[in-house]
């Protein structure tokens, strides 16, 4: 058995990124620590100080391990490259800096489309597989194929990020798809432990101690890998007409309409939680009998005027080009239950979250932070009490919640 090379400093490429790529490569193949040590012919313990960060590996052992893992080692170790800039024509006028654009190539012409407004929500008929036939009984249904069905990665969550997934998984090959179930983060956990969905996406506050007794409860039999997808932040949004501070305390005396999320979900139990802060009876404000259940259409109500105030993320809002009043600081996780971990559409969504094509991605939104992406947030064992992988913000620096902490309901 061979060291790895040095500790860890500051350089080109953190080591905690690299870290990061390798502990999901080695998810990917369904293999321990001491498995891929062996390989590698180096110590489990020096697998772990790799994994967390704290060594840089030798160029041998680099190449070591990117061999035992079957990929490049520049994709384990390597700084993405910086892609230069295109000038392209863009459909609608100038919208300004940081504006999401989707590039396509018309002819030999650049063609740029803004993701603004509900152009962001890609609004139209997603592709069916099949149809139902009579005869269906509660939680079963009999299904006429209309087109061939190819391996898809099925992801419950309430991310609006979550369907970025998309592309880079078709890259792979062999390909897969993306299912992705709009829901809250319980209804995902729920539905992850009933053995529905592959992954359960769910975003807690900033750091939150209960998350590991969260995912417990609905997977602590079978158990789970948490991994880090993206930080941002959640709050009131509300039209800028209105002026440019607003809370919910003057929203409720101006008689504003609320645009409502589902109950189980993080945006209601934060909003729950500012109302009792304020004093302001929520169930007597307009619309608040009403539910809409993605960040996003919170914000597209709120911008067509169906609602004047609601609580949504603050890329959302930016989205909308809405007023934000920061409430919490989030952190959007991937729960993936254990016994899952070896099938390829896991396999393949791991060598996603470990590939610089997602992060970038992340990183255009504007209001995202994707650091945490692919970081190792939470290992829960089956029929164990879970364990914290991670404990610090991705420059160490723990994130107090930005407002009122959101107490008294499940997120």
């Amino acid at each position: 058995m061979t060291g790895t090379g040095a500790p860890a400093s500051s350089g080109p490429t953190d080591p905690g990124r690299a870290g990061a790529r390798l502990r999901l490569a080695r998810l990917a193949r369904g293999l321990s620590q001491a498995e891929l040590a062996q390989m590698a012919g180096i110590t489990r313990q020096a697998v772990t100080g790799i994994e967390a960060g704290r060594w840089d590996p030798s160029l041998r052992v680099a190449l070591a391990l990117s061999r035992g893992l079957s990929v490049e080692v520049e994709d384990l170790f390597g700084t993405p490259p910086e892609l230069p800039p295109v000038e392209a024509r863009t459909v609608t006028r100038a919208t300004g800096t940081g504006v999401p654009v989707a590039l396509a190539a018309v002819g030999d012409t650049p063609v740029a489309l803004p993701l603004v407004g509900d152009r962001a929500l890609r609004p139209g008929f997603g592709n069916a597989s099949g149809a139902t036939l009579p005869g269906a009984v509660p939680g079963r249904v009999t299904v006429r194929r209309t087109g061939s069905a190819w391996r898809s990665v099925v992801v419950a969550g309430c991310d609006p990020a979550l369907p970025l997934l998309a592309e880079p998984l078709a890259r792979l090959s062999p390909p897969l798809g993306l299912s992705w179930w709009p829901c809250s983060t319980r209804q995902a956990l729920e539905l992850a432990a009933a053995g529905l969905v592959h992954v359960a996406g769910i975003h807690l506050p900033d750091f939150d101690p209960g998350a590991d007794a969260l995912v417990g409860r609905h997977l602590g039999d079978r158990g789970a890998e948490v991994v880090g997808f993206a930080a941002w932040q959640e709050g009131l949004v509300w039209d800028r007409a209105l002026g440019t501070e607003l809370d919910l305390a003057t929203a409720n005396d101006r008689g504003l309409r609320l645009v409502n999320r589902e109950p189980g979900s993080e945006a209601r139990s934060l909003l729950e939680s500012e109302a009792a802060r304020c004093g302001v009876p929520l169930g007597d404000m307009p619309g608040s009998e009403a539910a809409v259940t993605a960040h996003l259409l919170v914000t597209s109500a709120v911008a067509s005027g169906l609602g004047g105030i609601g609580v949504s993320t603050e890329p959302c809002a930016v989205t909308h080009g809405l007023g934000f009043t920061p409430l919490a600081s989030e952190r959007s996780h991937l729960v993936i239950p254990a016994p899952l971990l070896a099938t390829p559409e896991i396999q393949g969504l791991l060598r996603v979250l470990a590939g610089a094509d997602l992060r970038g991605q992340l990183a255009g939104l504007p209001g995202y932070d994707a650091r945490p992406c692919g970081d190792a947030i939470l290992t829960v064992t089956a029929g164990t009490r879970p364990t914290a992988a991670t404990a610090r913000a991705p420059d160490g620096v723990p994130r107090p919640r930005a407002g009122r902490p959101a107490a008294g309901s499940e997120p």
